[in-house]
């Protein structure tokens, strides 16, 4: 195995397949990256049973053959190396890397040692990747990240012919994102439950063009998700199993008629959640309170310090008070767009959805729902 390849394109394409692996894995080939030189080019590939990643770009090969190194040293090495070509030599048990000056020698793992990656299953559909990215990094806002409850770590990914929607929740909130796509069959029909890290990780590195998703919930690949686009160089191209288990139907928490509704400034009102937040004890709330066209946040009780904060709101109904997580109202309100943001209640003590609002835009794309704090005592 010879080739020659760009620095910028391999430590991009390094770093992106190396940051799937586990950090510990079951067997040691596991924490390597293999690298396979063709006529076509070069493939760097990684796999830990759940997640898989491949990168092809283009290089300069003069020997074709493949070699299985460490992932996150080779990634911690490119990353350092001038910008200058790189090559890369198989010699024996050791891969020579060549950069200008600087030369390293690597141990290689038994390439025959290493799993099979999975194949991507027949495509669903495309979409655009930049939108597909921005609408991932919404929903991904309200996923779950503990492991003790697997099923709500995921995104529901629901297919209705050329809508997708997102959804995610981790009991305390629920995010809900649509977007338009262009399916294979236009009554295409599917839903999947995919690892939130993997599915923000995945649509954040495939920024060009479009994005091709294959799902197989039927035949061979049972249970697969991939996930595949351009990005620097060439190719890359994600499959991961789905998480088993059955998300709960939340779509039905999205009330159908609110009693109160306010519109209020998107970058006033997280200016002023963060300045009061900074006196709200550990798990308090920051206290909302709504009347007479003002909005009014409160943190902080008892003889310990304690903020006020009011900016205008356009209000539409009865006054109400409540009080949320600060942390997880920010979280919401930075995944909206617009300039502005509805908040829209039931009640008091039922949750509020927020959403952005804009000149002439039916129903928002993307809604964030929000259970309330038990208020200042």
């Amino acid at each position: 195995m010879k080739f020659r390849v760009e620095r910028d394109v391999l430590a991009d394409a390094v770093a992106w397949a190396a940051r799937s692996l586990p950090v510990r894995p079951s067997v040691p080939v596991l924490a390597g990256l293999l690298i396979e030189a063709t006529d076509d080019g070069l493939v760097l590939s990684t796999f830990d049973y759940e997640t898989s990643a491949r990168a092809t770009l283009s290089a300069q090969v003069s020997d074709e053959g493949r070699a299985l190194v460490s992932g996150r040293l080779l990634a911690d090495i490119c990353r350092s190396l001038p910008a200058k070509p790189v090559d890369m030599v198989l010699d024996g048990a050791r891969v020579s890397l060549t950069c200008g000056s600087a030369r390293f020698s690597l141990q290689t793992m038994p390439v025959e040692d290493y799993p099979s990656l999975p194949d991507m299953p027949s495509a669903t559909g495309t979409v655009d990747a930049a939108s597909f990215a921005h609408a991932v990094a919404q929903a991904v806002t309200a996923a779950g990240r503990d492991d003790m409850l697997p099923v709500l770590t995921g995104v529901r990914i629901e297919i209705e012919g050329d809508t997708i929607s997102l959804l995610a929740t981790d009991r305390f909130r629920l995010s809900h994102r649509e977007l338009a796509w262009n399916p294979r069959t236009p009554d295409e029909s599917a839903a999947a439950l995919v690892p939130a890290r993997v599915l923000g990780d995945t649509a954040k590195s495939l920024t060009g063009g479009e994005v091709t998703i294959a799902l197989a919930t039927t035949g061979t690949g049972e249970g697969i998700i991939g996930f595949e686009g351009e990005a620097p160089g060439g190719v890359r191209r994600t499959t991961t199993r789905l998480l088993d288990g059955e998300f709960p139907k939340v779509r039905s928490l999205f009330p159908s008629e609110h009693q109160m509704t306010a519109l209020v400034d998107k970058a006033a009102l997280v200016e002023s959640v963060k300045r009061v937040a900074l006196v709200a004890e550990r798990n308090t709330a920051v206290q909302l309170a709504f009347s007479d066209g003002v909005l009014t946040l409160d943190a902080g009780s008892g003889d310990e310090a304690q903020a006020s904060e009011s900016i205008e709101a356009t209000i539409d109904g009865e006054d109400i008070t409540t009080g949320f997580n600060p942390q997880f109202l920010l979280d919401g309100l930075t995944a909206i767009d617009q300039p502005t943001v509805e908040l829209a209640f039931t009640q008091a003590s039922k949750p509020v959805v927020i959403s952005g609002r804009a000149d002439g835009e039916d129903a928002p794309s993307f809604r964030y729902l929000l259970m309330p704090r038990r208020l200042l005592g």
